[in-house]
């Protein structure tokens, strides 16, 4: 090979190598834009499916909770099943949604002596029993000891008589949603049997 031609050939060859780094500089530029992107959009339909869920939650567990005993064994196994799980657990890609988030209240109906106006307030002293709570309500169905109604809603642990929203987890670190709060999702049923067979004794 002549000196003339490898003098043409030496740019051409350096050309190629500076093409070749360029691509790899602009196809890792467009790779962070691109899974920034993918992992915003799993973000957001995940915060859309668990904001969905946790109504379709509360509506489950309230569902199970008119007809079911309110001694604490019957509650923690209505917050399990309304989870769709039979464990402590995750809520599945709900995390940090656990049973321990799900507040189930059991309501009494107060009416005001000068308006008439009615009020929900947690029924204080519990019945001991569904029967006793079943004469609770037949002597006086406006008293503090008959459940009349039940609620659901998704609250942080220990927050007491509050109800405190659940701070969002993301899955995704790359998208900062850590200032958005879980929706309360409240449920409020009707009670019914509350776990009450016809010829139970009331208990004391």
């Amino acid at each position: 090979m002549s000196e003339s031609n490898q003098k043409l050939r030496q740019p051409r060859f350096g050309l190629v190598r500076r093409q070749r780094g360029s691509t790899a500089v602009e196809f890792a530029l467009l790779a962070i834009v691109f899974f920034i992107i993918v992992f915003g959009i799993l973000e957001i339909a995940r915060a859309f499916y668990l904001f969905n869920t946790l109504q379709e939650v509360t509506r489950r567990a309230a569902a199970t909770a008119v007809n079911s005993h309110f001694d604490q064994t019957s509650i923690d196994n209505i917050r399990k099943a309304a989870l769709f799980a039979d464990v402590d657990g995750n809520l599945v890609l709900g995390e940090p949604v656990t049973p321990a988030h799900l507040k189930i209240e059991y309501l009494s109906v107060a009416r005001d002596s000068g308006t008439g106006a009615l009020t929900l307030q947690p029924a204080a002293p519990m019945p001991s029993c569904p029967a006793k709570n079943k004469l609770n309500c037949l002597t006086d169905p406006y008293g503090a000891s008959c459940i009349r109604f039940v609620r659901v809603r998704v609250c942080q642990p220990g927050g007491g008589a509050e109800c405190t929203p659940v701070p969002y987890k993301m899955i995704f670190p790359l998208i900062d949603l850590s200032s958005m709060k879980l929706p309360l999702s409240t449920t409020i049923a009707p009670a019914q049997t509350l776990g009450f067979t016809f010829g139970s004794i009331p208990c004391p």
